[in-house]
């Protein structure tokens, strides 16, 4: 016999079906159990005799008949509630022994370290499944648009010769009789895309950040979407093309799912980052660095914006050089500030993004500026001596878009499987 999923048993009424799923809860009356059946559809109540023994989680599957609940005993929190199986066969095909962690309830900190710890038994919540439909959706929507809008998807090397970025948040590996580094971002390769001519490239993949956070925002690995076009005038393109992709992303979620997402209305709004300090100091917010953003500002900035513009996104532009690495464009009108761009949203940074700097003898002199030895990063540099069109793009963090959307309290929680300075299980 076919199975049949949980969802559509509203349609087999009266009907001889087979279900497969987890046990989800058991009540035992004697001569009859009662027990709730749950696949990746969702949940129905099963009612047998005489049953074989079976535990909480455990995998049966069960034959019956689909039968309508009398109109009194209709569970209306249930999507199958006006109907039930009646059981004639129930087959063990995974006996579960005793959970270590509860399915249910409420977890504070101490609880979701611990359920991190049995992470295939936590993600049977049903709450828990929901994320990664949401992270299936967002990132359906953002394919759907790079892939209307004509871009190529490449795939960019984790180990990398030297660092990407800075190096001072850089992992160490043993490669052979060399060294390698796990990359920061596939910022390099998605450049040497610009100079052999594919002209909008789109990157997902994992990025390594050996950086010894202890926050709810941090991760010593995530996933990245990542993205960068040629031929731009400024760094506003880019953001334009960030902003379609979020709505694109957005508007996919409330496609697939019945959540209520806000849709973000175009264009965001757009502070530089001057002005981002000086709303943030007539608000009575206090900034111990004026060349960048900490957690707290990040969250009162957007309140602000909130509150001026009855938005979730700001991007905050033009950033000094400080705070910013030597390949991004500088102002012609102010060499002191970058062409350079962060999103916001709901408080949290999820975008670092900039026009990059093309010309080989700016971009070298930029280098020594920032300490860089220019033999390091030869292979890098070549990639401009050949012919390089101007372009930009952007890193965005998908897991903390997810924790914002879904009000999650830590990105992990948003993490199929999180890693951080003390999490390599499993």
């Amino acid at each position: 016999m076919e199975r049949t999923y949980v969802k559509d048993t509203l349609e087999k009424i009266d009907q001889k079906i087979l279900l497969k799923g987890w046990v989800d809860s058991v009540r035992d009356h004697g001569k009859i159990t009662f027990l709730d059946l749950r696949d990746k559809t969702g949940l129905i109540q099963c009612v047998g005799q005489n049953l074989p023994k079976f535990t909480q989680e455990s995998v049966v599957e069960i034959t019956g008949t689909v039968v309508k609940r009398p109109a009194k005993l209709i569970n209306e929190d249930l999507p199958t509630g006006t109907v039930e199986l009646q059981v004639e066969e129930l087959n063990v095909l995974s006996l579960a022994e005793e959970l270590p962690i509860p399915i249910d309830g409420f977890a504070d900190e101490a609880q979701i370290q611990k359920r991190f710890d049995w992470r295939w038994i936590d993600l049977r919540r049903p709450e828990n499944k929901q994320i990664f439909n949401v992270w299936t959706s967002l990132e359906k929507g953002f394919r759907n648009h790079v892939n209307n809008a004509g871009f190529t998807q490449v795939y960019t090397p984790s180990l990398m010769k030297s660092p990407s970025e800075s190096g001072a948040e850089v992992f160490e590996v043993k490669y052979f009789e060399t060294k390698a580094y796990l990359a920061q971002s596939p910022q390099f390769y998605k450049q040497l895309a610009m100079a052999s001519g594919i002209e909008k490239v789109f990157v997902v993949g994992p990025v390594f950040r050996a950086e010894p956070s202890f926050t709810t925002r941090h991760m010593t690995e995530f996933t990245g979407w990542d993205f960068e076009i040629a031929f731009i005038e400024s760094h506003h393109e880019p953001m334009d093309e960030e902003e379609k992709m979020l709505v694109a992303g957005f508007e996919q979620v409330n496609k697939d799912l019945d959540l209520g997402v806000e849709v973000p209305s175009r264009p965001f709004p757009r502070v530089t980052m001057a002005d981002a300090k000086k709303m943030l100091s007539d608000a009575g917010i206090n900034s111990a660095d004026p060349n960048d953003l900490n957690p707290e500002e990040e969250r009162e900035l957007s309140k602000l914006i909130k509150e001026k513009y009855n938005h979730d996104f700001v991007f905050v532009i033009d950033w000094p050089i400080e705070k910013r690495p030597f390949y991004h464009m500088r102002h012609e009108d102010n060499p002191e500030l970058t062409k350079s761009f962060d999103l916001l949203y709901k408080g949290l940074e999820i975008t670092t993004g900039a026009q990059r700097e093309h010309r080989i003898d700016v971009l070298q002199k930029q280098a020594k500026e920032k300490g860089m030895p220019l033999d390091e990063i030869g292979y890098y540099l070549d990639f401009f001596r050949y012919g390089c069109p101007p372009h930009g793009g952007g890193g965005i963090g998908p897991g903390r878009i997810i924790m914002q959307m879904l009000d999650l309290k830590s990105v992990k929680e948003a993490t199929f499987l999180p890693r951080d300075v003390n999490r390599l299980n499993p």
